[in-house]
């Protein structure tokens, strides 16, 4: 079914082309056809807000396209993102799980599709289909772990460098070309790659032109090329 911004809505999760790769998304047939009559599906334009931190928790969103920017304020109104969500990934999982407020807000970076499950609705479920509960625990022990390594990308890194290189090697894990370098769609701005690694606009903009110097990256156009990932790696253990 075609949709608002282009868009072909993925109107039964049974038949959905990416079924087989993530966490609700490759469950049994009968746990996915009863998770399909809980969920209901919405398009959301850039910029729409799915949830936001604090609030109450009311359900998990199912992120089916588009891409979603989790992030978090301090009182003094400085953001960090915390993850920059694809499709197939579960938001809101831990809130709606502990029944505390949502830790992030999440927000559509571009126009996309998400299943929304309400809360009561989900733990039913869970208590139905037990291999859905051993996938969420195992979820919520990832979820874990990305929070730990958070915390020591931020925390433990000596400068702005070495965090910044840390973040191209995220992003160099996925496509490599035959001579070792990774083409990156670049859709983030400066300010938010700032936010991501704990830094300024103004520090990222020089890190890109320290690092383009130095060969290590190349922009053309809106596509980012990471060089080498051992030249970054080194950068790290310096």
């Amino acid at each position: 079914m075609r949709a608002p911004y282009g868009l072909n809505i993925l109107d039964n999760c049974m038949n959905c082309p990416h079924r087989g790769e993530h966490l609700f998304c490759n469950l049994a047939i009968p746990a996915g056809q009863r998770l399909n009559e809980i969920k209901s599906t919405a398009v959301y334009p850039k910029g729409a807000m799915l949830f936001i931190e604090g609030q109450l928790p009311r359900g998990v969103f199912v992120l089916c396209t588009g891409r979603v920017k989790l992030s978090t304020t301090s009182r003094e109104g400085k953001t960090i993102i915390t993850k920059i969500s694809e499709p197939g990934d579960l938001l809101g999982l831990n809130a709606v799980i502990s029944n505390c407020p949502y830790e992030v807000t999440a927000e559509m970076m571009e126009p996309g599709q998400a299943n929304f499950i309400p809360r009561d609705s989900l733990l039913q479920f869970l208590k139905e289909f037990p291999d859905a509960s051993v996938r969420v625990a195992q979820q919520l022990s990832r979820n874990y772990f990305i929070a730990y390594e958070e915390v020591r990308t931020l925390g433990l890194a000596a400068s702005p460098s070495e965090k910044f290189a840390k973040l191209l090697l995220t992003w160099s894990t996925k496509a490599p070309q035959a001579d070792g370098s990774t083409q990156v769609r670049l859709t983030l701005t400066h300010e938010e790659i700032g936010e991501i690694i704990g830094t300024t606009r103004e520090t990222v903009s020089r890190l890109f032109s320290e690092f383009r110097k130095r060969e290590l990256v190349q922009i053309k156009g809106a596509t980012l090329v990471i060089r080498s990932r051992p030249a970054l790696e080194k950068i790290i253990q310096s």
